[in-house]
């Protein structure tokens, strides 16, 4: 069998592949997100030899780092070990972690403010004045994370009508026993939002414990929309979907520009979240005013078939100063912005979880014309549906 080609065996001309240490862990829906994104540059653009360890979160660093004769680096550096080989082998290295603990490197992480207010936008816009936010205190973006989520809660177009709780502290014994005493003990309806969805499978159980009923007592809002964890909870869980390939896919390109001689320079580039998937941990609207519930219900039902609030006037029976009052009031926004943001939320499934045409979504979700729906779409998600489309891979 003959051996693998060197690089001084490779045919005249052909560039030398580059050399591509990912430190990166693949237990989790995140990390294999990020690899998928960086195999997508790789495919594309890139003419790389790829040292892939097996490892998880936060993990030793890999035993052959030291000897390793490379080109680059990417890596999750969660751990002082990790920054120390990462800052002892002296190559060009994205970091992938907000854990900043090499400041002086380029990195790319989740935009946590985008996170906190989707989720606070998402539980708010199923009626939820009472929100909690459960996080890890592991982790620095679980920190973040929960800022965000707690500044919109309390400085938002609601402020002084809303119940905020937080709870950081990961319980050390039984945790789910001591999830259950502090879920029994907040004022419901109640709306959490658990930093990714390990903890949101971990409080859809304490939820159980403590006889709450979910969603229609406490809905439960995850985050990195990991299938696998979300189908294990009971009821399925709902939870924001990050964009790890798009992380991958720009931690490459800066690699690749590094390598070829141009640094990054050290500032973070932020990823944006692609949207909430709406699983039945979160299916629910939680309104007390029958006026309202009767609306939202109504909306959230026939959004997608071209209504408009004269349609929800008629089927909340009030006038529609009452009703355009009401929304203002209990909910910040008006019947016609309930109506958007509903359409754009089924829009968003759509590009997400099917291959059908823009046309065909803009016929299924009530736009008479493509255009429409792409000025409509990009005025409030910031892009057109194709960019949206092609950023989640």
């Amino acid at each position: 069998m003959a051996s693998p080609p060197t690089p001084s065996s490779r045919p005249p001309g052909s560039p030398r592949r580059r050399r591509v240490a990912l430190l990166v862990e693949s237990s989790n829906a995140y990390g294999r997100g990020l690899l998928g994104g960086v195999a997508s540059y790789v495919r594309a653009h890139g003419n790389w030899s790829i040292q892939l360890p097996e490892m998880g979160r936060g993990g030793p660093v890999p035993d052959w780092l030291e000897a390793w004769n490379g080109d680059g680096i990417l890596a999750r550096i969660e751990n002082e070990a990790m920054a120390a080989a990462v800052r002892a082998k002296g190559l060009p290295t994205i970091d992938l972690s907000a854990e900043r603990l090499v400041p002086e490197l380029p990195w790319v992480e989740v935009d946590e403010g985008a996170v906190g207010r989707l989720a606070v936008e998402h539980l708010r816009g199923r009626g939820f004045q009472n929100l909690a936010f459960c996080g890890d205190d592991r982790f620095r973006w679980s920190a973040l994370r929960g800022n965000a989520f707690a500044a919109e809660a309390q400085g938002g177009t609601q402020a002084g009508t809303c119940s905020m709780a937080r709870r950081d502290a990961r319980p050390k014994n039984d945790s789910i026993a001591a999830l259950a005493e502090w879920l029994a003990a907040l004022p419901r309806p109640l709306g959490v939002f658990a930093c990714f969805d390990r903890v949101g499978r971990e409080l859809v159980e304490a939820c159980s414990m403590a006889g709450l009923l979910v969603p229609e007592e406490v809905a439960v809002l995850g985050a990195d929309d990991d299938e696998l964890l979300c189908d294990l909870a009971d009821p399925p869980l709902s939870s924001i979907r990050l964009n790890p390939r798009g992380a991958g896919s720009l931690a490459a390109e800066l690699l690749t520009r590094w390598m070829d001689g141009e640094p990054p320079g050290p500032e973070g580039r932020f990823i944006a979240p692609l949207g909430v998937r709406t699983r039945r941990s979160t299916d629910v609207l939680a309104i007390e005013d029958p006026v309202l519930a009767r609306a939202l219900h109504f909306i959230h039902h026939h959004a997608a078939d071209g209504i408009r609030v004269d349609d929800v006037v008629r089927a909340a029976a009030v006038s529609r100063r009452v009703l355009e009052s009401r929304f203002r009031e209990r909910l910040g926004r008006s019947p016609h912005e309930e109506i958007l943001g509903a359409r754009i939320e089924r829009i968003r499934s759509l590009l997400l979880g099917t291959e059908l045409s823009i046309a065909e979504i803009a016929r299924r979700t009530g736009f008479r014309h493509v255009e429409y729906l792409t000025v409509a779409f990009k005025r409030v998600v910031g892009c057109t549906p194709s960019t949206y489309r092609d950023r989640a891979g």
